[in-house]
């Protein structure tokens, strides 16, 4: 059985869980954006009462809001982290005192329950990677910071089961904001982040009747609101088959377990 929650999704700090279960259970941390304390205390109301509640981490890419508190929570709890060469040495090649693994664009992964293939995205980091997650039967797909959505992206993205999905900002909010004109090109440009717009094309693009859920994530506090993101999925998702079932990831709260199941 494959599942997933948010810890929390923004700029705020970004953390999401992973887990598929069979004879054992394996449990993904897709990036450590958030304090110590704060991550111990998430990742306790989310599977309380394990000693071990992560076998491995996953970091997309090296911004703050992202890599968090890695290398302390690796090395504290002895789990191995895996990150792209280029994100490695944007964070200036720390060591992770034998924990780190390098990740590259469509190398699978594998955590015996838990399959998960990283794949290139258009970012403004070093080499930034999303990825895709399985239990050898539902498929979870991870697309959380990125500018547009290639070809490549879509081809890894291909018969998702649910979706986390960067909605960051309304086009129109972020024009009228009181953003310099800089940072407005750079959160809009072709690597900055997904509008909702076109978000709601990545979703119709991978759509089909298999896609049961589709989750908001990485929404601009100052330039999107829960209303024009899932405005624009459902138009979108309305079109196709009656659509999934969206959701709206909270920046400090995350999202309820959510089931992937082919």
């Amino acid at each position: 059985m494959l599942r997933f929650k948010n810890l929390g999704s923004g700029s705020t700090g970004n953390a999401t869980l992973v887990q598929a279960s069979g004879i054992r259970t394996a449990r993904l941390l897709v990036d450590c954006g958030l304090g110590l304390k704060q991550l111990a205390l998430r990742l306790a109301e989310a599977v309380p009462s394990e000693a071990a509640p992560v076998d491995a981490i996953f970091i997309t890419h090296e911004h703050s809001d992202h890599i968090g508190c890695t290398r302390q929570f690796a090395q504290r709890h002895r789990i191995p982290v895996w990150m792209s060469r280029g994100t490695y040495e944007a964070l200036g090649s720390p060591d992770f005192d034998g924990l780190l693994n390098i990740a590259a664009d469509g190398q699978a992964i594998d955590l015996g329950e838990l399959q998960f293939t990283p794949f290139t995205v258009p970012h403004d980091a070093r080499e930034p990677l999303q990825l895709s997650c399985t239990d050898g039967n539902a498929k979870l797909g991870v697309l959380t910071d990125l500018g547009h959505a290639t070809a490549h992206v879509l081809t890894h993205l291909a018969g998702c089961h649910a979706l986390l999905l960067e909605c960051n900002h309304d086009t129109d909010l972020l024009a009228q904001s009181s953003y310099p004109a800089f940072l407005k090109k750079r959160v809009g440009g072709h690597y900055g982040h997904l509008s909702n717009a076109a978000a709601a094309a990545v979703s119709e693009a991978i759509a089909h009747a298999g896609l049961k859920h589709v989750v908001a994530a990485h929404l601009s506090a100052q330039n999107n609101s829960p209303s024009l993101a899932l405005q624009a999925l459902l138009s979108n998702a309305a079109r196709l088959w009656g659509g999934p079932e969206l959701s709206v990831a909270h920046p400090t709260e995350g999202t309820h377990w959510i089931q992937v199941s082919a």
